[in-house]
């Protein structure tokens, strides 16, 4: 990986005296270079030489050295990835292009052939090493029948945080194509040659791409740009990731025989459904993203149809159709003779690759609307286990449970509307449109629009099924009468002919958390929700909102406080006889939820997951996981195992016994935390204040998403503000305080360091808050941080944060061992610090920038330097959300 971060730097170095002359590569270096001596030195000359470097610039070179570190942090990222890639490789036995072939000595995924022997020696990091762990605890039978249940549910949202253009990530796509081909090929030879000057030519069209977005994209660009992670990577990944396990476990017996891996993947989706404080979702906008996604997945399933039917080159005479595939062929050829006399000239004797094909067909005519389409996925399943069967009985088993198998797993994940759409909206839209409804005069636009979004979810499950759209996540719930206006407006937009919807109530603030139990209960009682119920096994979804739960009492009440009603819920729902599902509304960054998912996973309390995991995935987050098809397999694979994990005897048993030894350490956590982050928060003037030492203003201005940042015209309050904006602003201060505050004073107010090493050590949930405020507190930058805070004119709020960052990293030094953050984790600690100077370099130009907007005069918006300055600092933003691998 060193060898490639220095190439790549080489050849950027090479672009920049192409396109910019020595002076501009000179610029740069000295930049990096004095950044580095101050990280390293940690003297304040150094740091004020590096300053004085970034505020010599013309604001025109300014914009050319942000421009340059940012294509930097896009081809380190890329390398990292690659790399990760080449372990995961090397991990499963696989070859690796640039070390051979053979098996790593490492530990991690499970690979390779071989049945689990339920010994306990693999690693439970993957789903077929929970599963001897289960069979281990729990018996063959009971281990199976959780295997059979588990679920994998990624919400993907359009939630502002990808700060990258998709022409940028699409040019980084290319380069670790490239970066792939460099590997593979001879040291010195033609091959090499040629993926290095490609590779040139592709960093120069990066750094000629126009990093920020002329304009905000609109809700359907937003599931565009989402639909190419299904056509690149997803689509065809999970089937695979199901075939991994599935090897793992039965060895060779897997391909020649039912698999028994189940298609334990579904894909949801926010993008063009969530309209929760964004206008431009419109029920037109719901009803086009479903069919964008309609579209995506029945060409992919054609594709797979056609390229399996084509392999299936299988004689009559040694593998005889079965009476059911026959019958299929001659009810086709009946209302196709002509196709189908063209298909039998093609493929004579091959009546398996006939009939497969002839899916194909239809599965091309329902996007086509045409009559001969199926009528829905499950008329295609059955037609594939026919096929399946025939093969079966035929003795082509590698033929049936191999690329006819996958077909089969593809149909069940996505269906013939990929994504699960689900719509959002806030609580108190619902009470306005049902008092103006009731009032019987005029409707409003907006209320006329919410009883729209019915329609369209009605029309959606008629063409894809129920599916393709139903759920119904209510923001704010505070009552379950919330929950009873959404079948309410149903009523008022179709009658009798409303959508079959699953109405899921999502509880966000601190208060709501506490009262959730209580809502659950009555909300059960109405007649929509008992009947729904029957109809679904008794199955509940509940969503918990991370984000503002964060922003309305603290990341460790916050963290407390979510553990605490999942609890209750999951209690009540196991005593109340509902399989329930928690739906956890995480983000990308430590202070929205984010973190190592599998970590989180196996800290939650007994029953809370119980085989089933449902999250938020959303902007960079989603490339991230799911843009890399060995990333997206180890992933899945990674949470999966956690989920199976989640539920055993022992990991309920230590969670649960944790929580109880150390409730009164929780208490005083919380109280403590609390009334330190309000000191902060509820301080008088702290909004406008938090406006003015941070970029938050103008996060605002760049074009990330179609969603606004802001509930209202300026931010005299926390309310005012989003949680997105509230994490990515502190982020890009280099602050992070959203995911940290709190955390000191609350281990403080414990005192006992040995009772807290004992928790840290023994209790998940402790365990797993340090550790992700560890990795926090290491992207921060006290000295830069000392910047942006002297901006605004409050001391005592400067002083307040800095005192808790230096107490909260004092503190989680000391439960994590060794001198500073993440020493008992070097390879992340080595890669945090390699990146931190460089970072630091466009920290720098954003406060040149920052500080000459806070100190210019009133301007008109868009005039000439105001405009320049504005444009330093989103380049800059752009860039540090790069360096730092996080935005919201």
């Amino acid at each position: 990986m060193r060898s490639d971060v220095r190439m790549l730097g080489q050849l950027l170095g090479q672009v920049l005296r192409e396109a910019g002359g020595d002076d501009l590569f000179e610029d740069v270096e000295r930049l990096r270079l004095a950044t580095i001596q101050a990280y390293e030195d940690h003297s304040s000359d150094a740091f004020d030489r590096a300053a004085a470097i970034a505020d010599s610039f013309t604001i025109a070179r300014a914009d050319e050295v942000a421009r340059a570190f940012t294509c930097y942090f896009h081809l380190v990222n890329l390398a990292e990835e690659h790399q990760r890639v080449r372990v995961l490789r090397e991990r499963a036995g696989q070859p690796s292009p640039s070390t051979g072939s053979g098996p790593s000595t490492g530990s991690g995924t499970q690979g390779g052939s071989g049945p689990s022997t339920g010994s306990g020696t693999q690693a439970t990091d993957t789903v077929a090493g929970a599963y001897a762990r289960l069979r281990e605890e729990v018996g063959d039978d009971e281990a199976r029948r959780r295997l059979d249940g588990l679920r994998f549910h990624p919400v993907f949202t359009a939630h502002p945080t990808e700060a990258r253009r998709r022409a940028v990530s699409s040019s980084i796509r290319r380069l670790s194509e490239l970066l792939t081909q460099h590997d593979a090929a001879s040291a010195g030879g033609s091959e090499e040659h040629r993926a290095r000057r490609r590779m040139l030519e592709e960093i120069d069209t990066l750094w000629r791409t126009a990093p920020l977005r002329a304009q905000k994209p609109s809700p359907t660009d937003e599931v565009r740009t989402v639909m190419g992670v299904f056509d690149e990577t997803l689509f065809t990944t999970v089937p695979h990731v199901y075939r991994r396990i599935d090897d793992a476990l039965r060895g060779e017996e897997s391909g020649a025989s039912a698999p028994v891996v189940p298609a334990f993947v579904r894909i949801g989706s926010w993008v063009g459904g969530d309209r929760d404080g964004n206008p431009f979702v419109t029920a037109a906008v719901t009803r086009e993203a479903s069919q964008i996604a309609s579209d995506h997945v029945l060409r992919g399933l054609e594709r797979a149809l056609d390229r399996i039917g084509r392999t299936l080159t299988l004689a009559a005479d040694d593998t005889p159709p079965s009476t059911d595939v026959i019958a299929l062929w001659e009810r086709f050829a009946a209302a196709e003779p002509a196709v189908a006399d063209e298909l039998a000239a093609r493929s004579p004797d091959e009546p398996h690759r006939r009939v497969v094909l002839v899916m194909a067909r239809r599965v091309a005519a329902i996007r086509r609307g045409d009559d001969e389409g199926y009528t829905g996925p499950e008329e295609l399943l059955a037609e594939l286990r026919a096929v399946q069967s025939s093969l079966v009985a035929a003795g082509a088993r590698r033929h049936a449970f191999g690329g006819v198998q996958h077909l089969i797993w593809q149909v069940e994940t996505y269906g013939f509307h990929l994504t699960e759409l689900e719509v959002r909206q806030h609580s108190q839209v619902h009470a306005k449109a049902l008092a103006e409804l009731e009032a019987g005069g005029a409707i409003s636009t907006q209320t006329e629009e919410v009883l729209e979004v019915f329609r369209a979810i009605a029309d959606i499950q008629r063409d894809r099924g129920l599916r393709a759209a139903g759920r119904y996540v209510v923001s704010f719930t505070q009552a379950a009468s919330d929950l009873a206006n959404v079948h309410r407006l149903a009523r008022h937009a179709l009658g009798d002919d409303a959508p079959v919807l699953d109405v899921v109530p999502l509880f966000e603030t601190f208060a709501d958390l506490q009262a959730a139990p209580e809502i659950l209960a009555e909300a059960v009682t109405f007649p929509e929700f008992r009947e729904r119920m029957a109809a679904t096994g008794n199955r509940l979804e509940v969503m918990l909102g991370y984000s503002d739960s964060s922003k309305d009492v603290g990341p460790v009440a916050a963290n407390l406080a979510l553990y605490t009603a999942q609890e209750k819920i999951a209690r009540w729902a196991q005593e109340s006889g509902i399989e329930l599902t928690l739906f956890h509304g995480r983000g990308g960054a430590l202070g929205r939820g984010g973190g190592p998912a599998n970590s989180a996973i196996l800290a939650q309390p007994p029953h809370s997951v119980d085989g089933r995991f449902k999250l938020t995935e959303q902007g960079e987050v989603i490339f991230a996981r799911y843009g890399e098809p060995a990333i997206a397999m180890r992933h899945i694979d990674q949470v999966a195992a956690a989920t199976l994990l989640a539920s055993s005897p022992t990991v309920e048993e230590r969670t649960s016994s944790a929580a109880a030894r150390y409730a009164d350490v929780a208490a005083t956590m919380d109280a403590a935390s609390r009334e330190r982050f309000f000191a902060l928060v509820k301080a008088e003037g702290f909004a406008p204040w938090f406006a003015t030492v941070t970029p938050m203003e103008e996060i605002g201005l760049l074009a990330l998403g179609s969603r606004p940042a802001r509930r209202g015209l300026s931010v005299e309050s926390l309310e005012d503000l989003r949680a997105i904006p509230w994490v990515f602003a502190w982020t890009q201060a280099r602050i992070n305080l959203a995911g940290w505050f709190g955390l000191g004073t609350a281990l403080e107010a414990v005192g006992d360091e040995e009772l807290l090493a004992e928790a840290y050590r023994e209790w998940p949930l402790l365990r797993t808050m340090v550790d992700n405020v560890a990795m926090s507190l290491a992207k921060t930058d006290e000295r830069i941080a000392r910047q942006y805070l002297a901006l605004g004119d409050r001391d005592d709020l400067a002083a307040l944060v800095l005192d808790e960052l230096a107490l909260t990293r004092r503190w989680v030094i000391r439960l994590t061992g060794g001198e500073g953050l993440l020493e008992n984790k070097p390879v992340l600690q080595r890669a945090v610090q390699l990146r931190s100077p460089y970072v630091d370099a466009l920290s720098l130009l954003q406060l040149r920038a920052l500080r000459a907007l806070r100190s210019a005069p009133e301007q008109p918006e868009g005039s000439g330097a105001d405009a320049e300055q504005q444009r330093l600092l989103l380049l800059s933003v752009s860039g540090v959300a790069a360096g730092l691998q996080n935005t919201g």
